[in-house]
């Protein structure tokens, strides 16, 4: 598989270096002199120097015949302009794009890009996954029907405990897929009573998470 990485960075270095010991075949574009001399150095001939979001630079670089384009420069800007550029112009069948700011994986998803990598959201699940007494865990995002598989830790004395699911009077488009007590697994019934340090497995709109989180924890 031949890959294209954009941004010579430390994401884009070690993404190389991982990719090549997997037997890929790698080019990494990236402006800066000095970071295109560390990689050659240490990764040998899979380096060019070039701007990656010009035609003239991915055209240079092969990226008609590449299978994978991926954008991790520091620039969202930049990122989502390589994207659009393999994808139209040179028909890359798979871009991937490192974005910096979340509330641009919206954007990015509509113009197209294939798949994209917040490392603020991964921080934020880490973090989230600490403190699961407190805060939904993000399993599984359904992003084009803008659903979400979330996971929660009944805490004590919630106001459902002893409640039973047929009670709850739970948000629009929101349902219990499971329950884990005790180390099993419990298929949420009606009938089924909450208890403390349930970990309940629900799926729920995007825009009404925070009603969900709120009726299970507080």
């Amino acid at each position: 598989m031949y890959v294209v990485v954009a941004g010579g960075g430390k994401v884009g270095f070690y993404l190389a270096k991982g990719l090549l010991n997997e037997g890929h075949e790698v080019l990494v574009i990236e402006r800066d002199r000095k970071k295109c001399e560390l990689i050659a150095e240490d990764l040998g001939s899979v380096v060019m120097r070039g701007d990656a979001a010009e035609a003239t630079t991915l055209g240079e670089a092969g990226t008609n015949r590449a299978d994978v384009v991926v954008a991790v420069t520091g620039d969202d800007e930049d990122n989502l302009v390589i994207c659009q550029m393999a994808k139209r112009k040179f028909n890359v069948p798979r871009t991937i794009a490192r974005i910096n700011n979340p509330k641009n994986e919206h954007i990015f998803k509509l113009l197209g890009i294939d798949a994209t990598v917040s490392s603020t959201d991964l921080i934020m699940s880490h973090i989230e996954q600490e403190l699961p007494a407190r805060a939904l865990v993000h399993l599984l995002r359904l992003r084009q029907a803008s659903l979400e598989v979330v996971e929660a830790t009944i805490p004590e004395g919630a106001k459902v405990v002893g409640h039973q699911l047929r009670e709850l009077h739970l948000p629009p488009e929101s349902v219990f897929l499971l329950i884990i007590r005790d180390g099993n697994a419990v298929v949420p019934t009606g009938q089924i009573t909450l208890q403390a340090a349930d970990e309940v497995i629900a799926l729920t709109k995007l825009e009404t998470e925070s009603r969900l989180r709120d009726m299970l924890l507080e």
